[in-house]
């Protein structure tokens, strides 16, 4: 019992570590997650906080990991069961759009944030968010192109040109809304989706 009672408290610690890892990285960036930052945060010695991740780039590894975690379980999952083309885009669209407006993150979308900070850089960190977001191209488009073989998009779509204007008007969201207070900032992404995808707001 009480091996299990340990494990159970170091698996504890480890999600206090990588919330608060996720708090600091949505404000400031992912390289402001250091050991001794969250020790303070937490209120934690540093061996407590380097014990459970070994490096920083460990640390920074997993931080992503919950970020794209987070993104599946708002974004995907919810709408997923339903019939692929565009009926689930549809779907995905407005989950997509409601996550970005409440991320559940003070610095907003932490998924768009990580990607500014590492789209240039090398390295483990960088091809961690390149995979997470390749996947997730790679449902978008397999969704754009069974709504184009349904007949419901035109057959000479681009399906990377829709998945970057998508991604283009997610990413938006943020911005607008906590650098120019743009309340509106969601809906007006979701009509701009919507629009590339051929549908009207009032259809």
């Amino acid at each position: 019992m009480a091996g299990r009672a340990s494990a159970q408290a170091a698996l504890e610690t480890r999600r206090s570590v990588l919330g608060a890892a996720a708090e600091i990285a949505s404000m400031e960036g992912l390289d402001s997650v250091t050991i001794g930052r969250l020790a303070d945060v937490l209120g934690m010695s540093k061996a407590g906080v380097i014990g459970q991740f070994r490096t920083k780039e460990k640390l920074q590894l997993e931080t992503v990991e919950l970020v794209v975690e987070a993104f599946s379980a708002r974004v995907w999952r919810p709408v997923r069961h339903l019939d692929a083309g565009l009926p689930r885009l549809l779907a995905v669209c407005e989950s997509w759009v409601r996550y970005a407006a409440d991320p559940g993150y003070p610095g907003g979308c932490l998924l768009t944030q990580v990607t500014y900070d590492y789209d240039g850089r090398s390295g483990a960190v960088h091809d961690r968010i390149a995979e997470g977001r390749a996947r997730w191209r790679d449902i978008l488009r397999r969704d754009i192109d069974a709504a184009v073989a349904a007949g419901d998009l035109p057959p000479a779509t681009d399906a990377s040109q829709v998945v970057y204007g998508l991604e283009s008007l997610a990413g938006g969201v943020t911005p607008a809304r906590l650098l120019h207070g743009d309340g509106r900032a969601g809906e007006w992404a979701l009509a701009g989706m919507r629009s590339i995808l051929g549908i009207s707001m009032a259809s």
